[in-house]
């Protein structure tokens, strides 16, 4: 007896059997239930989701001897005919290979004819966005009013391309791809009704590789049963799939969690001899890292199959949840910029050194080596001195209102208005204000901004404004000036920097010092 591939043998039969689309199973099982069932379907989804399947089983419920059903009996003539292909009155058409209009016109002349021996005469149209326009306009009359004993099932997996015409004379459902967990629960069962062998890391390895495709993936997994010799192990997975093993994503993490370059590149160098797809491991090592920030996050997350939970532990603990954010950023954006590298291999340790070159400043670190924007940034956003209340009688003096605003109660537009002020004179119960000449204020800012100086200041108070620009700095003039003269040091630092211009000599790395920025 031939063999039957997995994706054949394990095609759901029913709407029971069906994975992951109960949104289109409800659906059609209600309208047979109700007998509502439109003349015209329309199936979209990526390849391998279930168009046609779905279509099928549609077919049997409405051809099944028992009568029109949402459960059709899969014994009957008509149930097995449409099973195995055969049954003469489903019309199966691959719109790919009949384009042209004449072949619509010959498939549509028999519409106006009763069927054969089922119920209904049913026409499944596969990749429908195929057909010419000329074949659309063929198709649409009939589409629009046809016999009652005929049904249209479309299925496409480019719905953008099909006329608005045709898609209002249409019930559409759109298909899901399949999430990676529910194919590998599916698989599991597979093949444990095949008896075979398998670990849980290659189950889900192939799920990931199927990319949302039931179909794919019983594909992948038969391939895989014969390159494994009757097994599914995440070995012989690795291999056929092209993926590194765990092992390596595991050194890197663990290079940059000890910030050790040299065993960074070391490791990234081995890989040659695998002949790895580059893109591939940075997918892994960001998979990595997003389970990583997921065990910081929370402390119960238990990873899965691919990567134990004492390995997240112990890189949870050895990375700051910062870093983890940083290595994450630059690796999907090394991922993205590989093609633009001179070879995979080289945007690969490139995408890495950035990794280590370019990190979080820790407290009180100025910008020097290696720490890039973020020191820069660290450096413009210096704490200011400690607040001192004054006390509620005693004037503020114009020198200490940008400590003042830290304590008044004051949030969003009255805010901004007090640090594009500079305080002129205090004396009494009346501030003078002198307010950046770009900055415009209204009505309700001075009445928050009064009611909060009032509450600080225990009294009533009156604010005044002078014209003309500022004597002094507003607190936003002065973050702003602190803040360039950040940047200008962190970029003649990063210039002057020993680890960065051996960078340049040796990877033939760019500096940008445009692109440092301070942090809010």
């Amino acid at each position: 007896m031939s063999y039957l591939a997995l994706a054949r043998k394990f095609r759901p039969r029913s709407f029971a059997e069906l994975v992951g689309q109960e949104h289109v199973a409800r659906a059609l099982g209600n309208a047979l239930t109700q007998g509502r069932v439109h003349h015209a379907f329309l199936f979209t989804g990526t390849r391998g989701v279930g168009k046609t399947t779905i279509a099928r089983i549609l077919a049997k419920c409405l051809n099944c001897e028992t009568g029109v059903t949402a459960t059709p009996c899969g014994k009957c003539s008509a149930c097995r005919e449409i099973d195995e292909g055969r049954f003469v009155d489903l019309l199966e058409v691959d719109a790919a290979s009949r384009t042209k209009v004449d072949d619509t016109r010959e498939l549509l002349e028999n519409v106006q004819y009763s069927p054969t021996r089922g119920r209904y005469k049913v026409y499944l149209v596969d990749e429908v966005h195929m057909l010419s326009t000329h074949s659309f306009n063929a198709l649409l009359k009939t589409l629009e009013e046809p016999p009652p004993h005929v049904k249209f099932l479309l299925a496409t997996t480019d719905p953008q391309k099909l006329p608005v015409t045709v898609l209002s004379r249409c019930l559409q459902f759109n298909l899901k791809r399949l999430p990676a967990a529910l194919i590998a629960e599916h698989l599991t069962k597979v093949l444990g009704a095949e008896k075979v062998e398998s670990d849980t890391a290659a189950v889900r390895l192939v799920a990931h590789a199927a990319d949302g495709s039931m179909r794919d993936a019983l594909s992948l997994t038969d391939q895989l049963i014969a390159f494994g010799g009757g097994k599914v192990e995440e070995v012989s997975a690795r291999a056929m799939l092209g993926t590194i093993d765990r092992d390596h994503v595991t050194k890197l993490a663990r290079a940059l969690a000890g910030g050790d370059a040299a065993r960074l590149l070391e490791t990234a160098r081995t890989l040659e001899e695998f002949s790895p797809d580059y893109g591939q491991v940075l997918d892994e090592l960001a998979s990595l890292l997003t389970r990583v920030a997921l065990r910081q996050l929370v402390a119960a997350y238990d990873g899965d199959e691919l990567f134990d939970t004492a390995l997240l532990a112990e890189l949870a603990a050895a990375i700051s949840a910062e870093d983890v954010q940083l290595y994450y950023q630059t690796a999907i954006l090394g991922r993205r910029d590989l093609a633009f590298a001179p070879d995979p291999r080289t945007g690969f340790e490139m995408t890495l050194v950035r990794m280590l070159a370019f990190r979080p400043a820790t407290s009180g670190q100025t910008a020097t080596s290696g720490g890039g924007a973020r020191a820069a940034a660290a450096a413009a956003s210096a704490s200011a001195p400690a607040i001192v209340r004054p006390a509620s009688a005693g004037p503020i003096n114009p020198v200490q209102w940008s400590r003042v605003i830290g304590d008044l109660d004051i949030t969003g537009a009255a805010r901004e208005l007090a640090t594009n002020c500079a305080l002129v004179e205090h004396r009494g119960n009346t501030l003078r204000f002198a307010l950046d000449p770009k900055v415009l204020r209204s009505p309700p800012q001075v009445e928050r901004l009064t009611q909060a100086l009032a509450k600080y200041l225990g009294g009533h108070v009156k604010l005044e404004f002078v014209d003309g620009p500022p004597p002094i700095e507003t607190p936003t003039q002065n973050v702003e000036r602190r803040s360039a003269e950040a940047v200008d040091a962190a970029k003649r630092s990063l210039e002057d920097d020993p680890t960065v211009r051996e960078m340049q000599a040796r990877f033939g790395a760019t500096l940008h010092p445009e692109s440092v920025r301070p942090t809010e």
